[in-house]
């Protein structure tokens, strides 16, 4: 489980394709402190395993499935990426529940920048529009975000220096993809209300 408050940002050493899959390289010297073979770390968002220790880097093996369903294949060497270890009993929960299991993706519309904050407009996929409201939370590449305008096929979030400054929402240029998981509680609540109902659930 994760909070999507990132604790650092983090940088891809290398890349290696494989048949059905990519080992993934992230140089990342605070959250390596004291992880672990085997701990769970969030990269934009996206749950993985670490498989290999070495210095200041650690690596994952990314399968297909998450290839298909995330950006992590767009990533390149030198390519800077939020990082997030996973939640302790004693973590303080400042963001939102989230499960780093990446519901799809979207892309920067536009962005607006202001004195003390920009406001950054992404599509918004149509399978998960219905789990998007305003006021309400989203992870857009594994940062817990307030949806601050929704529209039908758009979201629009509000983002302070601090996220600007230490995530790689600052970076973002229009077209670029981000991974989203929404609100997981929404998720259960249809689900809920389907089987009470007896009407089918929609599927992706």
């Amino acid at each position: 489980m994760f909070t999507g408050l990132v604790q650092e940002l983090g940088t891809v050493a290398a890349l290696e394709p494989q048949a059905d899959a990519l080992r993934l390289s992230i140089r990342a010297p605070q959250t390596i402190d004291d992880a672990r073979l085997g701990d769970s770390i969030a990269i934009n968002g996206v749950c993985l395993t670490i498989a290999e220790l070495d210095g200041d880097i650690f690596c994952a093996d990314v399968m297909q499935e998450s290839l298909n369903r995330t950006g992590l294949g767009q990533l390149t060497e030198g390519t800077r990426v939020n990082v997030e270890p996973a939640l302790l009993p004693t973590t303080r929960l400042g963001g939102h529940i989230m499960q780093g299991h990446v519901d799809g993706t979207a892309r920067l519309i536009s962005r607006a920048h202001s004195e003390h904050w920009d406001v950054l407009r992404f599509s918004l996929p149509g399978t998960l529009a219905q789990y998007v409201v305003e006021k309400g939370s989203i992870a857009v590449d594994g940062t817990s975000l307030t949806v601050s305008a929704v529209g039908e096929d758009w979201f629009e979030v509000s983002l302070i220096p601090t996220t600007l400054r230490e995530t790689t929402h600052g970076e973002l240029q229009v077209g670029d993809v981000v991974n989203l998981e929404v609100d997981v509680l929404a998720k259960y609540v249809e689900k809920m209300l389907h089987l009470e109902s007896g009407i089918p659930q929609a599927k992706d």
